[in-house]
């Protein structure tokens, strides 16, 4: 009558009236008294030798100091003891950043590891439904390892067998909440393994000023703001193409122009040159002496002027068949920048649907193959939908900005970017906050990389328009 379950027995029915609970007494197997301390004795005993395996200074410093103790009395052990500390803070003083490294991060990971994390872990596991109970039994996963450093916590975890990486980027939410940060973000370490980021400040939460000009040319990676985790923010542009997408006021002039300061020595050097289409007619327009006439704000002559990007890439990919495969800047074939303003009126808004069709086949002829003769695209646009810009997949190196839509996240850095952490659609519209914040995924990572480009207001181009006609000048 009753399907009996794994562990139960239909014996001790209390009730079977229609409107009452049916109850179980569950098996009960008494363990012998022997076989429960062998246990408990084995589990102290692996996880005393895995502390000394993996604290040996952590472990032999109270050992240290309790031998003192017992041979020498308590007044030897205290004044050790206060010598350690007074060694320690000055260490701290003298060699701030030394000491962090060393000391000061895994204190506080330690500390954390034991009042944040493994004391919620359960919790929060079983609520959000990545901890598994089959036959009464609890499968939990593993925290193995936490790490901090001056933003973030990271934490190494072992999936259960059979989760896949979705089943946590789902529940991004849930694991922040539960342990008390503002976002989450997973990534996946090798098969089983994963890295949970918890955010624990924001160092691009003020705006960057303007980047010194290099000193040397260089064609990059050129720096152009700071990353997440304190490190600076360098833009591979040589041999690679960039879309930047985000909705209006997000920042997308910073990064255009960070780029073009980066490169500026370059372009004194005669290494670089910068092409512009600049349709809106604000944005690049003001410092359009830096171009040397490659400059296009009508359709026509913007079309025209991609046009003759693609001649001067055929002509390179002509001369260097069968003599070498990559492009080193000189003089003569110097790295040529096509920098190009809201590519969507160009590729979709624009009215003639001649030119729309010219612009859009020079973009792609140069997105496929101006990489390896030293011709680069870098796009700008506020709507990243398929409709709208076709060849978003033709460019490598992807940058989010602030964006109107969840769904625009995914369009824009690719599928499951979104649940990996690029909350774009999250960043602040206020713009002492979220201007120039954006989410940035390489051709070489697949992981979003939150960062932030540096603000070149009206005189900072100025000062390059200046530094740039110096050069001219003097020639």
């Amino acid at each position: 009558m009753f399907k009996r379950l794994p562990g139960d027995e239909a014996r001790n029915l209390v009730s079977t009236t229609p409107d009452t609970a049916v109850v179980f007494r569950p098996a009960v197997v008494k363990t012998p008294v022997f076989v429960t301390l062998v246990i408990y004795g084995w589990r102290f005993v692996s996880a005393l030798v895995r502390a000394l395996w993996r604290h040996p200074i952590a472990c032999a410093i109270p050992a240290l100091l309790g031998v003192l103790w017992v041979l020498y009395g308590w007044q030897l052990a205290v004044s050790v003891l206060g010598f350690v500390v007074l060694v320690l803070l000055a260490f701290a003083f003298l060699a701030r950043d030394c000491f962090a490294r060393l000391v000061g991060w895994r204190l506080l990971a330690w500390w954390r590891l034991v009042w944040v994390y493994r004391r919620h872990w359960r919790a929060v596991m079983e609520v959000s439904g990545l901890a598994k109970r089959i036959n009464g039994r609890v499968y939990m996963p593993r925290l193995l390892r936490v790490a901090c450093d001056g933003w973030a916590d990271r934490i190494t975890v072992r999936m259960l067998g059979g989760q896949a990486v979705k089943d946590w980027t789902d529940r991004t939410d849930n694991l922040a909440q539960g342990f008390g940060a503002v976002s989450c973000r997973i990534g996946l370490i090798k098969g089983g393994r994963l890295l949970l980021t918890f955010p624990r400040s924001d160092p691009l939460a003020s705006s960057i000023p303007a980047l010194p000009i290099p000193d040397q040319p260089s064609v990059g990676p050129v720096e152009i703001g700071k990353q997440e985790d304190g490190r600076p923010l360098r833009l591979k542009v040589h041999g690679t193409h960039v879309l930047i997408a985000g909705a209006t006021g997000a920042g997308k002039g910073s990064f255009l122009w960070d780029t073009i300061r980066g490169l500026l020595p370059a372009m004194r050097a005669g290494l670089a040159e910068v092409w512009a289409l600049d349709p809106k007619l604000m944005e690049l327009s003001f410092g359009r002496e830096l171009f040397q006439g490659r400059y296009a704000s009508d359709p026509a002559d913007c079309a025209d002027l991609l046009d003759e990007a693609v001649s001067v890439m055929q002509k390179r990919a002509a001369r260097f068949a069968g003599l070498q495969r990559s492009h080193t800047p000189t003089v003569e074939d110097p790295f040529v920048l096509v920098l190009v303003d809201e590519v969507a009126f160009l590729t979709a808004y624009q009215p003639d649907k001649q030119l729309r069709q010219r612009v859009s086949a020079a973009l792609a002829t140069l997105a496929t193959q101006g990489r390896s003769v030293g011709v680069g695209v870098m796009a700008a646009l506020q709507d990243p939908r398929k409709e709208v810009v076709n060849i978003r997949n033709l460019f490598p190196d992807k940058i989010a900005l602030r964006l109107d839509e969840s769904e625009q996240v995914d369009m824009v850095l690719g599928d499951g970017a979104r649940d990996r952490g690029a909350l774009a659609d999250h960043i602040s519209p206020i713009p002492e906050l979220g201007a120039g914040v954006a989410y940035m995924r390489l051709e070489t990572s697949p992981e979003p990389v939150r960062v932030r480009a540096a603000y070149v207001s009206d005189d900072d181009i100025r000062q390059m328009v200046a530094l740039f006609t110096e050069r001219e000048e003097a020639a």
